[in-house]
């Protein structure tokens, strides 16, 4: 089974995303991406994740474009503001999904709030990922 997320920048939401499916069945092909990759994975995600015993630290944003030429069973869109257009894959797919989060990256305020808001949504994309899970996998 071979699963790609996408989002716009891959630091945030894709990769939590990416982290949790594969701490839910280490035998999934998972990937993420985005149509405009930023820099690393924002250093809140990975902190946030490594509360739950998740490690990013290694990971990097990656590109859509270098999985056009893949084939996949399911793509998932995690975009979510109404301001965020989420990106098309162009690729083999049998399945295409969107399971919207805000991203947290955006949210201002102290770091408490944001830390907060950080977990608030990863907390949300482990809820909504097992259930697809469940649902559509196990």
């Amino acid at each position: 089974m071979r699963i790609l997320i996408l989002c716009t920048g891959n630091s945030c939401r894709s990769q939590m995303a990416e982290g949790f499916l594969k701490s839910f069945d280490e035998n999934l092909e998972v990937f993420s991406a985005g149509t405009t990759p930023v820099i690393e994975v924002h250093p809140l995600a990975i902190q946030v994740m490594k509360e739950l015993g998740i490690d990013l630290s290694a990971n990097k944003p990656k590109s859509v474009h270098q999985f056009l030429k893949d084939e996949f069973d399911f793509v998932i869109t995690v975009c979510g503001g109404a301001k965020e257009a989420c990106p098309m894959f162009t690729g083999s797919v049998k399945h295409r999904l969107h399971i919207g989060f805000d991203d947290p990256a955006e949210f201002t305020g102290s770091i408490d709030e944001v830390l907060n808001e950080f977990r608030r949504i990863r907390d949300k994309i482990k809820r909504d990922f097992f259930n697809f899970y469940k649902e559509k996998i196990a």
